[in-house]
Order: C-alpha cells, then structure tokens, then sequence
C-alpha cells in the first residue's frame, strides 16, 4: 500500500483527483526547494479548508448545542479548529509523515510542528470538498475533527482553569519563553508553564499567547495526572 492510500485509509476518503491530495500535502519549503511551479504548495487549499472547516463547524454546534448561545457557541468552536487541536487531529490520523517538506523543515522537526500540521489539516479538508462535495467533507469534519469536545473545550479555557487551580493552592504560576523559529511573518513561539521552578507544561504557537495556551493544557494535565496517583 503507497503512501497517498494509507492516508486515503485513515481519513476516510478515496481521492477520485489524486492530485488534489498531493496538493494538499505540499509544504511551500518542498515546493520553493524543487521550484515548483505557482500554486503547487497547500497554501489556497489551506485557505479553502478553513472557510469550509468553520461553515461545516459551525452547523454542526448549530444543529446539536440549542441550549447555547451565539457567544458560547463561537467559543465552543475556537476551541474545535484552533491550531492545537487541529495538529492534535493531524497527529492522530499520522498526517505529518506525509508531507512532502524542504530537507531544512524535515531536519529541523517540521513533521511533528503545530503550525504545519494544522495547515496540513485544513488543505485536505479543502482537498476532500473540491473533490467531493459537500457529503464527504462533512463526514470527515464531523467524524475526524469535532470529536472529543469537552477535552478541546478545557484546552481553549486552559489558561484561566490553570491559573485559579493554582491560585486555590496558594501557588504562583508564570510563564518563560523557550525560544522561537521561523521567518517574521510566520513565527513560531515555544513557551513553558512553571510552578515555581517546576515545567508542568511546554507548548508552542504562532504567538506567545498561543503557546501559552498548550502549555497551561499540557500542565492541567498533568496536575491531573498527579492528583489521580496521589488518590
């Protein structure tokens, strides 16, 4: 079995335009490195992806959370599609051994980096309705991507659970930049959350503020974790 069926296997969906995927699976570092011709990286797919990704969103929380209302429901669905949760996904369905990346994006540890995959994620969404049409881009939204919702809905609220957990403790909690990667206009940020001198958590993001946020979820985790051994 090639590479483009095992990932036709774990998402779901059999290209009838193969291209399409292949399209959807170009990093524009493989793209600029092979000089490829305009177009051939996943970026317009990218941009598709994320207009259908919160259309097919949004009616799905619209159809199934009626007790909620428009600011909650717009909440809810940051949550869903946020960069952390869609590389979470992408991780999951074993997206980043696929994409085709520059040697430099491949030694550096660009298949495993929040920011590709998520990208990654959105262009085969963008991929599969230009393919498919409206039916098979809604089951892969909503049997992929909306699942584990109240899990994704603790990571958006991370931060401020984090924060008055360990307030409730007597306990100060701060944040330390790591480092940071990239060109300007598309940085990536690594930051840890610390008790004191103790990393409870590391995350990173295209902004300082997002990579905060998947440190504070990595570090509810993990104080989770500890309770239940403690218990």
């Amino acid at each position: 079995m090639n590479s483009l069926s095992m990932l036709e296997k774990e998402i779901g969906y059999v290209f009838k335009d193969k291209d399409l995927l292949i399209n959807a699976l170009t990093h524009s570092s493989y793209a600029n490195e092979n000089n490829l011709p305009e177009s051939s990286d996943n970026e317009r797919l990218e941009f598709l992806g994320d207009a259908v990704l919160e259309l097919f969103s949004s009616d799905f929380l619209y159809r199934n959370y009626k007790k909620l209302k428009e600011g909650e429901l717009s909440k809810l669905r940051a949550s869903l599609v946020c960069e952390m949760a869609l590389s979470d996904i992408a991780k999951k369905i074993s997206l980043g051994k696929h994409i085709r990346l520059s040697a430099g994006e491949e030694k550096t540890g660009g298949r495993e980096r929040n920011s590709i995959l998520s990208d990654a994620l959105e262009a085969v969404i963008g991929a599969i309705y230009l393919d498919g049409g409206n039916e098979p881009v809604k089951a892969f939204i909503e049997g992929v991507v909306l699942t584990d919702i109240e899990s994704r809905r603790l990571f958006y609220d991370a931060k401020t659970i984090l924060q008055e957990r360990v307030q409730s403790k007597g306990m100060k909690l701060h944040y330390e930049e790591v480092g940071e990667s990239g060109p300007e206009h598309r940085k990536t940020f690594v930051m840890k959350a610390m008790i004191g001198e103790k990393v409870i958590g590391q995350g990173e993001g295209p902004s300082k503020k997002a990579a905060e946020q998947e440190a504070a979820y990595k570090g509810l985790l993990l104080l989770a974790k500890e309770d239940k051994n403690v218990s």
